[in-house]
């Protein structure tokens, strides 16, 4: 009859996989301010790509290419802690290059913690970018990762400069536009860091005929696979922490931008604003986040 064949077209009566589907596909769809994001992440990918090629301008990128190095180095640095390894030290060099001295620690772990590692931190800095609120706590948290990484490079001059020209940027952006530019330059700085480790995965494991990279020591040490077939396995990992990463954010930070712009004045606002549910202001915080990380290496 008529009226149960209506009754059976009722979402009620839906599959509840079609129902996680469709909730799923509301979710992911973007609003106008996560479509603004997504175009801007766009462009931020054209202008990486172009840039990187061009004489004299691909110097511009140079500084977020080292920074990429830094959050793979400090990757394998932080997995040799939790697998309770001693870090001896952490250096970058100018040919975009890094290492990680340390000693103990779990190998299977240790050598794909970097790729892993920075593709990681690459797409949750993408998710937090399309949130201002989220993108100040990003910014909290690089810092503690910056200090530990300063004190473990305490004797590379490179990693001081890069780190401490970034803590300025952050900085700076956190004042600019009620902290909108710092949610970009948090975008920004996730982008360059998923894009400059997928071509690295695919320039040291995959496209080299001799491999001295961390895939080439996995592959010795685990005996199964050559190293570019770990390159091809963590090239995959890289680009699904990558989409990830924007479906988070499409998921997760629904708010439009004058709603962002509202939530951003009350919480961590900038110094002079007269809103605000949390007192603490930027150099205050940075002296606390100062006091944590060297209470947490016995140094205060």
């Amino acid at each position: 009859m008529p009226y149960f064949d209506s009754l059976e077209l009722t979402p009620a009566s839906a599959q509840p996989g079609q129902l996680f589907i469709r909730d799923f596909q509301t979710r992911i769809t973007p609003n106008v301010t996560q479509r603004n994001t997504l175009i801007i992440a766009g462009i931020y990918i054209i202008a990486i790509a172009i840039l990187w090629h061009v004489p004299y301008l691909k110097e511009i990128l140079y500084p977020f290419k080292l920074l990429t190095v830094g959050f793979h180095e400090m990757s394998h640095a932080f997995m040799g802690v939790l697998t309770c390894a001693r870090i001896h030290s952490i250096e970058l060099d100018p040919d975009e290059g890094g290492s990680t001295a340390m000693s103990g620690g779990i190998p299977w772990l240790t050598l794909p913690a970097g790729y892993l590692g920075s593709s990681f931190i690459g797409a949750c800095l993408i998710a937090c970018g399309f949130n201002t609120n989220a993108s100040k706590i990003a910014s909290i948290v690089l810092a503690v990762f910056f200090l530990f990484t300063l004190w473990w490079a305490r004797r590379n001059w490179i990693t001081w400069v890069l780190i401490l020209g970034m803590s300025g940027l952050v900085l700076l952006f956190w004042f600019v536009g009620g902290g909108v530019a710092l949610r970009y330059f948090i975008l920004f700085i996730g982008v360059m860091s998923c894009l400059y480790c997928l071509w690295d995965v695919i320039d040291d494991t995959i496209a080299r005929k001799v491999n001295t990279s961390d895939a080439s020591a996995f592959a010795e040490i685990c005996g199964c696979c050559p190293s570019r077939v770990w390159g091809v396995i963590w090239l995959i990992q890289a680009l699904i922490f990558f989409a990830v990463g924007v479906i988070v954010g499409l998921v997760a930070f629904k708010e439009n931008a004058e709603q962002q712009k509202i939530d951003s004045s009350h919480f961590l606002p900038v110094p002079g604003s007269k809103s605000g549910a949390l007192s603490l202001m930027p150099n205050s915080l940075l002296a606390w986040t100062v006091a944590l990380a060297l209470g947490a290496m016995g140094l205060y």
